[in-house]
């Protein structure tokens, strides 16, 4: 990992400035637990900042470092649903961003900056190579430190909400703890997921029983199972054999549902995050709402704009050749895939550039296709309209097309008022569609939402991808992509140094796509997304095979087997930046068929129609 430290800094200050954008001040800041709360951070960063420098000139172990860190940690912990909240791109970027390079723009520049905050810390300091990584871990500590001096100065009140909604904070947080926290995303190096998560769930609660603003609200019951959640947390505290279902359903669903009968009030979300407010339960079906991910607004659907999303969809003649549908990459009885590794293209003897996707649940993404280069659903379809190996057509010659056809005009009058056959409400038809192949339905689903029960396997396996084998610190659940957690409003690609075979199959040889490295989005053109692929639903991957963007995986074995490895590095490739750690995960054979097992039980198909 390269640290660039003047470029950085420099970057650093022109970020932290540009993060404020002004808005009323609110009352926020009036409540005692936040405001001693910000201090203890402050303090915090101010010991740990001098136990750095203790350990650089060998003044202190590195446990006493260690504990320092983690000390610091458990302070942001307490007040991290306030800071998230109301500062969310601040505390991605500089507090506590993820151990990877990342780009961040400029006006109409970008910049591939080195990883900061206190995950990095988290997994430098807690690393066998600590005392070899001295200056990068001062670097690091001074980044953080000055950065957060800035934001604790700054009198201007910034971030998602007015101060209105102070229950929405506290769900979110939620969420954070499960999906980022007890997985160990949040923790790289000391994997403390039990210690964090109480002190997540001790800030709430002192915040419920100090801010006036709950004195409305029987908190009776959230006091009980807050006490009880971190009465919990005291008692679990190993990283492979916590019960993330067990906690899931007696104290992370509770009070999520709790909070929400508190308060419901979407507030400056809606335009925010694809999270839905009103949902009880992370795995219900309403958890996400599709429209976010849309050009197309909720009030605009109905039935007769699907069934013309649909009859375009399965509509050959719309190509230029007029042997060429949506469904011919995505057919309905394989979970809209096709099951080749590389789908034909409309030349004969000739394939698309990469394996064909499912569409179940492919609505819930901010980036479209494997390389991200799309930015919202009618765009994929823009893609695939203009490709040469595709469609190979224009829509011009689309809507002249479908004016030719009566069936088609009397679709277009039934689904829209204006009747007109356009572009604009071509591409809403075929959202509409597209919008609806969703489902949280599967046999695990509704485990969690207490409906039925499921294997033993499936909970082993559900445990294992949720901690040791690593899989939810890229699938994220519930959705298991790599639509990220809390906001659900931005997708990650990931390096994977994915084969050109199965791993038993030898040589071994890294693909040679570049995937992002080669997208056209010309302001995130960077060295770290070459060979990165955008993290797609693992939800039916049962019925998706082969597997990869090349296709070159036939089983779920053969996938697992590759992840045990450490992907492309564990395997001995040479690769600039693997995001995927290239530490053996060590599953046994059991452990990957309980894995798989989980796998499969995320297989529902029940929406199509």
């Amino acid at each position: 990992m390269r640290l660039y430290p003047l470029l950085a800094v420099i970057v650093l200050i022109g970020f932290a400035v540009m993060s404020f954008n002004p808005i009323d001040k609110g009352e926020e800041n009036e409540n005692t637990f936040v405001n001693k709360g910000l201090s203890d951070f402050k303090n915090r960063l101010d010991q740990l900042k001098s136990d750095v420098y203790k350990f650089s000139d060998d003044q202190i172990s590195i446990e006493e470092l260690r504990n320092s860190l983690s000390a610091t940690r458990n302070s942001f912990k307490e007040i991290e649903f306030y800071i998230a909240y109301h500062y969310p791109e601040f505390t991605k970027t500089h507090l506590n961003a993820a151990p990877l390079f990342h780009i961040e723009a400029a006006g109409t520049s970008a910049y591939t900056l080195p990883p900061e905050g206190l995950q990095v810390l988290d997994e430098l300091i807690f690393s066998d190579e600590a005392a070899d990584e001295k200056d990068k871990i001062k670097t690091i500590t001074d980044f953080l430190y000055n950065s957060y001096s800035s934001f604790y100065l700054s009198t201007v009140k910034n971030g998602l909400s007015r101060g209105n909604n102070k229950t929405l904070p506290l769900r979110i947080e939620l969420i954070r703890i499960y999906t980022l926290g007890v997985t160990g995303f949040d923790t790289p190096g000391s994997l403390n997921i039990s210690e964090e998560a109480s002190h997540a769930l001790t800030g709430i609660k002192k915040y419920i029983n100090d801010d006036a603003y709950f004195k409305n609200y029987n908190v009776q019951k959230a006091n009980q199972v807050l006490t009880e959640g971190i009465s919990y947390l005291s008692a679990n505290k190993d990283f492979e054999t916590f019960d993330r279902i067990e906690f899931y359903k007696k104290y992370i669903q509770p009070l999520y549902e709790e909070f929400g009968k508190w308060d419901g009030r979407e507030d400056d979300l809606k335009e925010f995050s694809g999270w839905n407010v009103k949902s009880k339960n992370l795995f219900s079906s309403d958890f996400l709402d599709p429209y976010f991910y849309t050009l197309l607004q909720s009030s605009e659907d109905n039935a007769d704009l699907r069934s013309l999303g649909k009859s375009i969809f399965y509509d050959q003649n719309l190509s230029q050749n007029g042997k060429m549908s949506c469904a011919a990459c995505h057919l309905q009885e394989n979970a809209f895939t096709d099951l080749k590794a590389k789908s034909p293209s409309n030349v004969e003897g000739k394939t698309v550039l990469r394996n064909s996707p499912s569409l179940y649940n492919a609505v819930f993404a901010k980036r479209f296709f494997y390389d991200l280069r799309a930015f919202y659903l009618e765009q994929q379809a823009e893609h695939v309209i203009y490709n040469d190996d595709e469609f190979n057509t224009s829509y011009e010659d689309i809507i002249k097309k479908l004016k030719t056809k009566p069936e088609y005009k009397k679709a277009f009058r039934s689904a829209f008022k204006d009747g007109k056959i356009n572009k604009e409400n071509f591409s809403k038809a075929l959202s509409s569609y597209a919008a609806s192949l969703y489902s949280f339905d599967s046999d695990f689903d509704r485990f969690m939402r207490n409906e039925k029960d499921v294997s033993d396997d499936v909970k082993k396996g559900y445990n294992l991808f949720m901690g040791k084998a690593n899989c939810a610190t890229c699938h994220f659940a519930p959705h298991f992509s790599g639509l990220v957690p809390p906001f659900f409003n931005e997708n990650e690609s990931e390096v994977l140094g994915v084969t050109t075979k199965p791993i038993n199959q030898l040589p071994i040889e890294l693909d040679s796509d570049l995937g992002r490295g080669n997208s056209p989005v010309k302001k995130e053109k960077s060295w770290i997304y070459d060979y990165s692929f955008k993290t797609v639903t693992v939800r039916n991957i049962a019925l998706t095979k082969p597997y990869f963007h090349n296709g070159a995986f036939n089983t779920l074995e053969e996938v697992m087997d590759f992840y045990n490895e450490g992907g492309g590095e564990g395997l001995g490739l040479k690769m600039k930046n693997q995001t995927l750690p290239p530490d053996k995960l060590e599953l046994t054979k059991t452990e990957i068929k309980q894995v798989i097992a989980f796998l499969n039980s995320l297989t529902d198909i029940s929406r199509a129609k």
